[in-house]
């Protein structure tokens, strides 16, 4: 049978699912506002509150009479606030991803404008090809 410390982890557990929530959604906040600045001085936070929340996730997934033992109540909001920070996560890596797009689009426009810049001619006469002086940002596509 579990103790009522078990159960305080849980609480604990719960409590940290929330304030995860909250800062994956003030972070996505950011995003949306176009502020990705505003969201930057809070990733460290970000990453401890992960870190724990691992751990927290890897105990309960461990120990699977200690949520089954637990009240109703607590197991419910646990529930709730998982559900919460799994629509948050997912919000939070639609905003990133499309955030990456961009800032790929960008990146490339300003390499293609570059190499054309430097584009030279090759040869002679009107039949000349034209050739684009290749840099690393032109080369490699993924970047």
């Amino acid at each position: 049978m579990s103790t009522g410390g078990d159960f305080a982890a849980l609480e604990a557990m719960a409590e940290l699912t929330e304030r995860l929530t909250r800062l994956l959604t003030d972070q996505v906040g950011a995003f949306e506002r176009h502020r990705p600045q505003d969201a930057a001085p809070r990733l460290a936070e970000l990453g401890r509150l992960v870190a724990l929340y691992q751990a927290g996730a890897a105990k309960v997934r461990s120990d699977g009479a200690l949520l089954a033992e637990a009240p109703p109540k607590l197991r419910k909001r646990l529930l709730a606030a998982t559900q919460a920070l799994e629509a948050a996560r997912e919000r939070h890596d639609r905003v990133l991803s499309a955030s990456k797009t961009i800032t790929e689009g960008l990146v490339r426009a300003v390499a293609e404008a570059v190499a054309a810049k430097r584009a030279s001619n090759s040869g002679y006469g009107p039949g000349s090809a034209r050739r684009t002086a290749a840099t690393a940002i032109t080369l490699n596509r993924s970047a």
